[in-house]
């Protein structure tokens, strides 16, 4: 009995490593776009996609883009919604959504000798305007964001850095990301990984540890 107690404590994680965005925190940016400044279905898809595809977007996340830079090429790109895109961006923060269970439910993890991690592609302006105040971030052991070290997910060197940095090894993490490619990325490192579709999987996913 003693034995196998001890082979389940090895085979126990540890570490719990969370993306952010969709994931600890959820997104409305479509509704942002419709319900708040009342464009068309058809029409936020197409902005968003110019957004969130557009190659300064990474860039962004990196660091490397400043909000104003950000800014100003999206207003180029989209002259008639030029008032829209400086709303989206600076105006009061509508695009965020809390996840109350899910904090309260990596809390209880914490609690019960889980570290916390997160890894996530964020841009400074934008990750202290979603996260600052939320309490899941008085769970966190430490974690890496994009731009703190100029790399994105899924490139491996961030991964890398974040196991490094904190001495984690890998067999002992579980990774949570709403991205496939990022989540095969992890794996390729030895990081057991999980795709995140909904708040109700992460809920279900994290009842299981």
């Amino acid at each position: 009995m003693m034995q196998q107690k001890t082979k389940m404590e090895n085979d126990m994680k540890k570490n719990l490593i969370f993306d952010v965005g969709d994931v600890l925190i959820g997104y409305r940016w479509k509704e942002m776009l419709t319900d708040d400044f009342g464009l068309s279905d058809e029409r936020a898809e197409q902005i968003g996609g110019l957004i969130f595809n557009d190659p300064i977007w990474p860039e962004f996340d990196r660091g490397l883009v400043s909000i104003d830079e950000l800014v100003e090429h999206y207003c180029e790109r989209l002259p008639e919604e030029a008032w829209m895109v400086r709303r989206f961006f600076y105006g009061e923060d509508l695009m965020a959504v809390r996840r109350d269970k899910v904090w309260d439910r990596v809390d209880e993890l914490k609690q019960k000798g889980y570290r916390i991690f997160i890894l996530s592609n964020y841009s400074e302006f934008l990750f202290r305007k979603h996260t600052d105040g939320l309490p899941f971030r008085d769970s966190l052991d430490g974690g890496i964001v994009s731009y703190q070290v100029n790399l994105i997910k899924p490139e491996p060197e961030i991964y890398k850095h974040l196991l490094e940095k904190y001495s984690l090894d890998p067999d002992d993490c579980i990774f949570y990301d709403d991205r496939d490619d990022n989540v095969e990325a992890a794996r390729a490192l030895g990081i057991e990984a999980v795709v995140i579709t909904s708040e109700e999987m992460l809920l279900d996913e994290l009842a299981k540890l």
